[in-house]
């Protein structure tokens, strides 16, 4: 290590009005007094100026550090006169600026280096009239009259930033990851009601129509900025109306889509004003950050995000056309799942739509929305879930022994089933985070709600399973509708470790064969919940026969005189959805199994290989993958060793391994091809089934992409002889693997071959 010279001479610090004295050997005297490990301590001192003196003079730790010649404050006259262009110019600048707060940033570095926003929240204003550039009044009369459009876009501006801010804090979402509320103790006019702020803008309206020095064009762009402010204050208002009619509640997003095309046509008219915007206001702000530059996209990128914005909160308001709980869940994942991802107001105003009072949708209860998902799932006319035992009020009656462990159930499931809906409304990495941790929750739910199901088993004298292949035990439908429920949470997980891009290219063939080991987990699960429900269905359909009736007796049994089309319509909804389930299963793992195989392949014939990995170890790498489900207790988790051998198949040749999966692809591809066609209703996708559709067809692409990857490399292997060793093999081809973004779907990755150079 290089040491200093302890007699090179001090930096020579020069500056107008400073004095420095050299105290470098008195300092050094000093310590030579000191026993070692001593410390002198003023109690004055803090730690907090001890931080701060090492960033004194630093222009990129320093707020307060100035250059030869400049001031410490802003010196802007917010009164000056503003020809139109510029007024056009200073709030097409704030829209951009306005815009990069949603995305993210912080206020210090948007819309509070506007030197007009600045003067209005500071000092705080507590009624319209003092939220002014200008709070002396005699100042007030002499501003130029085209400054009124300015404040009344400004203040229309920061109180829809107030709304947004205060949702957002409301509301489940990761500070500084998605989103920067802090204001810097600066007020956003919260005291200052909505009312007179919609008036000011309209005032302002009426006021550009009659003036005489602005010219029709520029009349017109500031008019329908102004508009934009007003009907985005109506958005966010309308929004809080959860049982009006889900399209009234789109028009104003709808007129602001409209409006957003005219104003991009008239941004070129605008004329910057870049001395009103400056970071010499952060030095004002209550914040320990160090000075950070503006962050300002460009117009055309801001148009995209709000145009964006805009349709988000047009699509968003079908959420509110609830129809059954599998469809809303749909609808939540779907939507989250676009790309570019919504922007976080609006996946706050999401959950503020489901959620707000704990009342999901403004109309329903969580018993409702629980017990609607379990009829659908496990329980279709069921005791369980009949709303009428709650009267029974006798201790020893089962139907009151079966509400009061319903109730129990429920109590002890509503908080864990409403996280699904919200873990989905994070950011993507954030989602597969949090399910992670959500997995351990539903695995001690299943075990507890276990001890509730054998406690109904007695109450309800609940009789075994019995089938030709022998006894299948008890239906369990409360610890069934959980492990599916983990099952598919599981699911998820690794399909979104594709869609990040968490996998290396040598781990998916064994992510791949653990995605197929957990969907077919999840089809035979599927597979046995609906023997209990095709039992339940034929008892409730048909009547036992009566007691004097010969056991000899030949004659069809008779139609049950209780079961009605609404029976008949649950039964078979339920089975409507099992259906689907089990089919989406099968893709998967057909699909899965698919890739595992051809991935399997392509190691063996050295077209993918391992990275240098001087560090790790296989075992330490299968560690870290399934340490999310280390300690899930069903499904058991595969030693390495079975996962090692499930995944490189070594007793399989290469030459069955391409045909596998052939055969895995091309029945994924059937599968997906079923679904795609089906409707909303059979898909439990109501309202959202043209992204459903989308999505399918996006697998049934990657399915087909992956078809032609693994006839390629068939008959590239049995043209170079097809050996089994695989050594030496000239195939002449060459893997390219894609991104998620770049696949057709983001959880199937397929690799492209291409002919080698």
């Amino acid at each position: 290590m290089q040491q200093s010279d302890p007699l090179s001479p001090p930096p020579n610090i020069s500056h107008p009005g400073v004095m420095a004295t050299d105290i470098t050997k008195k300092f050094a005297s000093a310590v030579k007094t000191m026993a070692p490990g001593e410390l002198v301590k003023d109690e004055h001192f803090t730690l907090f100026d001890s931080v701060a003196a090492l960033e004194i003079m630093d222009s990129k730790m320093d707020s307060g550090v100035l250059a030869e010649g400049e001031s410490l404050d802003e010196e802007y006259d917010v009164s000056r006169d503003l020809l139109p262009e510029e007024i056009l110019g200073i709030i097409d600048q704030l829209l951009c600026l306005e815009m990069a707060w949603h995305l993210g940033y912080p206020l210090s570095q948007t819309l509070f280096t506007s030197v007009y926003v600045e003067s209005l929240v500071k000092p705080r204003p507590t009624n319209i009239d003092q939220a002014d550039f200008t709070r002396d009044a005699r100042s007030r009369e002499k501003q130029p009259t085209l400054l009124f459009v300015l404040r009344a876009y400004c203040l229309g501006l920061l109180k829809a930033c107030c709304y947004v801010n205060e949702l957002v804090k409301d509301e489940l979402y990761y500070e500084e990851e998605d989103f920067v509320t802090n204001t810097y103790d600066r007020n956003l006019l919260f005291d200052i009601p909505v009312g007179p702020i919609n008036a000011l803008l309209q005032k302002a309206r009426d006021n550009l129509r009659t003036a005489s020095d602005v010219t029709k064009d520029i009349s017109a762009a500031l008019d329908l900025r102004l508009e934009l402010r007003i009907a985005f204050l109506r958005a966010i208002d309308l929004s809080g109306l959860r049982k009006a009619n889900p399209d009234s509640l789109k028009m104003p997003w709808v007129q602001m889509s409209g409006l957003l095309e005219h104003i991009k046509k008239q941004h070129p008219l605008g004329k910057p004003v870049p001395d009103a915007f400056s970071t010499k206001l952060q030095r004002q702000l209550a914040s320990t950050m160090p000075p950070r530059p503006m962050v300002q996209p460009s117009f055309d990128e801001c148009y995209g995000h709000f145009q964006r914005l805009f349709q988000d909160g047009i699509d968003i308001m079908d959420v509110l056309k609830y129809s059954e709980p599998q469809s809303l869940l749909n609808f939540v994942a779907l939507f989250q799942a676009r790309k570019p991802q919504p922007l976080v107001y609006i996946r706050t105003l999401l959950q503020n739509l489901l959620f707000e009072e704990m009342i999901v949708l403004g109309n329903y209860s969580i018993r409702q929305i629980i017990d609607h998902d379990l009829s659908i799932v496990v329980l279709p006319c069921a005791p369980q879930v009949d709303p009428t035992i709650d009267n029974i009020e006798v201790p020893t009656d089962p139907r009151h022994q079966t509400a009061a462990q319903m109730e129990i159930f429920r109590q002890r499931v509503a908080e864990c089933y409403l996280d699904i809906f919200r873990i989905f409304c994070q950011n993507r990495c954030r989602v597969r985070r949090t399910l992670c941790h959500n997995i351990q929750e539903w695995d001690m739910l299943q075990a507890d709600v276990e001890e509730i199901d054998q406690l109904l088993q007695v109450a309800l004298d609940e009789k075994p399973l019995v089938t030709e292949r022998g006894e299948v035990g008890y239906a369990l439908p409360l610890s069934s509708w959980a492990y599916l429920y983990k099952l598919r949470q599981m699911e998820w997980i690794v399909q979104l470790g594709f869609e990040l891009n968490v996998y290396q290219p040598d781990e998916l063939a064994g992510m791949y064969w653990y995605l197929n080991y957990l969907a077919k987990t999840r089809a035979q699960h599927g597979d046995r919940i609906k023997s209990f429900i095709m039992r339940n269905l034929n008892d409730a359909r048909y009547s036992p026969p009566s007691k004097g009736s010969s056991s000899v007796d030949q004659s069809p049994p008779r139609r049950a005189a209780q079961y009605t089309a609404l029976k008949e319509r649950e039964y078979m909804q339920s089975l409507a959805y099992l259906r689907v389930t089990m089919l989406d299963a099968a893709c998967t793992w057909e699909f899965a199994d698919g890739l595992c195989c051809l991935y399997t392949a392509l190691q063996r014939l050295d077209l993918v290989r391992p990275p240098s990995r001087p560090y790790a170890s296989d075992t330490l790498r299968y560690d870290l993958r399934m340490k999310p489900f280390m300690h899930i207790a069903l499904p058991a988790l595969p030693t390495f060793d079975e996962f090692t051998r499930a995944t490189l198949q070594p007793e399989t040749t290469t030459y069955e391994l391409l045909k596998y999966a052939e055969n895995a692809v091309g029945g994924a591809r059937k599968g997906y091809e079923a679904l795609s066609k089906m409707s909303d209703a059979q898909a439990f996708s109501v309202n959202a089934h043209p992204r459903w559709v989308a999505n399918t067809k996006n697998c049934l692409r990657a399915a087909i992409a992956a078809g032609v990857a693994v006839s390629t490399l068939q008959r590239a292997f049995e043209k170079a002889g097809g050996r089994e060793d695989g050594g030496g093999l000239e195939l002449g081809l060459r893997v390219e693997m894609p991104t998620s973004e770049k696949c057709y779907h983001d959880w199937w990755i397929v690799p492209k071959l291409v002919p080698a150079a």
